[in-house]
C-alpha cells in the first residue's frame, strides 16, 4: 500500500503555542485516509511544530499498513534534514528526526519531498486548527476525529514523486560543497512607502509611518511571502514604517516579530528630513564627498561603513542563532543593500550602483563561518507582488 502525507507545523511567537497537521491520503486513489491535528505545547517552535506533523503522518501510515510512503512539506529544513542533506544541530530536533527515522524503518521506502505552501493548504489549515486548540488551553496530544465529513482530495502533486537532486532544487547553491553546513537565508523586505519616501526625503531615525500606499505595499508583500511560505521567523528595525510592513506579514503567517535595533536606517544627522537638493544647498562640499566616500558622515549622523558595521553584527547574530532557516528581515534602503554589498563582497562603492524599490523583496543565502562556501545573492529587488 501506498500512502502521501501531506504535513506541517506551526507556532504563533516561535516559540509560542505549537500546533502540527497532517493528511494521509492513499496515493492511488487520492482518497483522504486519515486527517490528524495535534496539539504540541504552549512554547514551542515552528521546525518542532513541523517534525510533530511529520511524526504523526509516519504513525498514521505504519497503523494503516504502508509499505512504501511520500512525504509532501513545505518546510525545506525538515525535507532536507530527514533526507540526509542537511546536519542537525539543535538537540530537540535531534530527538524528533531519530524518531523520524525508527518510524521510517517500518516501511520498504520513504521518500521527502519540499513543496510551496500553496500546495499544502489542507496541512496548513489543521495546523491553524491546532494552534487554535492549543491557544484556548487545550493539553498536547490530538484533537478531534480522523477525517472531516466531506473528504478533500489530494492536492497536486498528487503522484509520488522523487526528491530533487540538490543541483536541481529552486534556488539551489553549490550544496557539494559543504553540506554539513546549510545557509541560513535570510529574505529581506524594504518596508512601504511613507510620506518621507514619497517626496524623496532623507528618512534615517525620523519615525515616519506607512500612508495608505505603504499599508496597501505592506499587504501586497505579506500575500506574496505567505503563498511562497517557508519563512521561520521575522525580525525588523524598531521604526514604524517597518514594524507595521512586518507585522502585516507576520499577521499572515502567524509569527510574532522580533525587533533588532541594529536593523535600523543610517542616521543622516542633520539632512534627516531633507531632499537630496536640499542637502546638497546645506553643505555643497561635505554632501558631494559623502556621497562619494562611504567613510564619511553626514553631520551629526554616520557613515555608510558605520551602518555596515552594525549589519555584519547582526547577519552573524541571524546565522548563529536561525541556522539551515528562513528569516524574514524588514528593514531600509541602506541595511538591506549592506547586506546585499556582503553577499556579493563588495566595497562601499556598490551603494550608489543598487536601486531598491519601496516593498520590493531580495533574497540572500549566508553560510556559518566554518563553512567554506561563499555568500549567494538569490533574488533583487523583486517587485512582481506590487504589480
Amino acid at each position: 500500500m501506498k500512502l502521501s502525507i501531506y504535513a506541517d507545523g506551526g507556532s504563533r511567537g516561535n516559540p509560542g503555542v505549537a500546533g502540527s497537521g497532517t493528511a494521509v491520503f492513499d496515493a492511488a486513489t487520492n482518497e483522504l485516509l486519515r486527517e490528524i491535528v495535534y496539539v504540541v505545547g504552549k512554547k514551542a517552535t515552528n521546525n518542532v511544530a513541523e517534525y510533530h506533523g511529520l511524526l504523526r503522518g509516519l504513525e498514521a501510515a505504519a497503523e494503516l499498513g504502508a509499505s512504501e510512503v511520500y512525504v509532501f512539506m513545505d518546510s525545506k529544513l525538515v525535507v532536507e534534514q530527514m533526507s540526509g542533506r542537511w546536519k542537525i544541530k539543535h538537540p530537540d530536533m535531534q530527538k524528533l528526526a531519530a524518531q523520524g527515522r525508527k518510524l521510517a524503518e517500518r516501511f520498504d521506502r520513504v521518500a521527502y519531498t519540499w513543496i510551496p505552501r500553496a500546495q499544502n493548504e489542507i496541512a496548513d489549515k489543521l495546523s491553524n486548527d491546532a494552534m487554535d486548540a492549543a491557544a484556548a488551553g487545550h493539553e498536547p496530544g490530538v484533537v478531534g476525529g480522523d477525517a472531516p465529513a466531506e473528504r478533500p482530495v489530494a492536492p497536486e502533486p498528487a503522484a509520488p514523486a522523487e526528491p530533487a537532486a540538490p543541483a536541481e532544487r529552486a534556488g539551489a547553491v553549490d550544496w557539494w560543497k559543504d553540506t554539513s553546513h546549510p545557509p541560513t537565508r535570510l529574505v529581506l523586505l524594504r518596508h512601504g512607502q511613507t510620506d518621507y519616501s514619497l517626496h524623496k526625503r532623507y528618512a534615517g531615525r525620523h519615525d515616519a509611518e506607512l500612508n495608505a500606499t505603504g499599508r496597501t505595499q505592506a499587504a501586497a508583500a505579506a500575500q506574496a511571502l505567505a503563498a511562497e511560505g517557508g519563512i521561520d521567523a521575522i525580525v525588523s528595525s524598531p521604526l514604524a514604517r517597518c514594524s507595521a510592513t512586518a507585522d502585516a506579514v507576520g499577521q499572515k503567517l502567524g509569527l510574532r516579530t522580533r525587533t533588532i535595533e541594529d536593523l535600523q536606517e543610517c542616521d543622516f544627522g542633520d539632512w534627516d528630513g531633507l531632499t537630496f537638493a536640499e542637502a546638497q544647498d546645506d553643505d555643497p562640499a561635505h554632501h558631494a564627498a559623502w556621497v562619494a566616500d562611504g567613510t564619511l558622515c553626514p553631520p551629526g549622523g554616520e557613515s555608510y561603513e558605520q551602518v555596515n558595521d552594525r549589519i555584519t553584527r547582526v547577519r552573524r547574530q541571524l546565522v548563529e542563532e536561525y541556522p539551515g532557516q528562513t528569516v524574514l528581515v524588514v528593514s531600509h534602503v541602506n541595511p538591506i543593500k549592506s547586506l546585499v554589498r556582503q553577499a556579493l563582497g563588495a566595497d562601499a562603492g556598490i551603494y550608489q550602483r543598487m536601486h531598491l524599490d519601496l516593498a520590493s523583496i531580495c533574497v540572500v543565502d549566508f553560510f556559518p563561518e566554518v563553512a567554506e562556501v561563499t555568500p549567494v545573492l538569490q533574488s533583487f529587488n523583486a517587485t512582481a507582488h506590487l504589480r
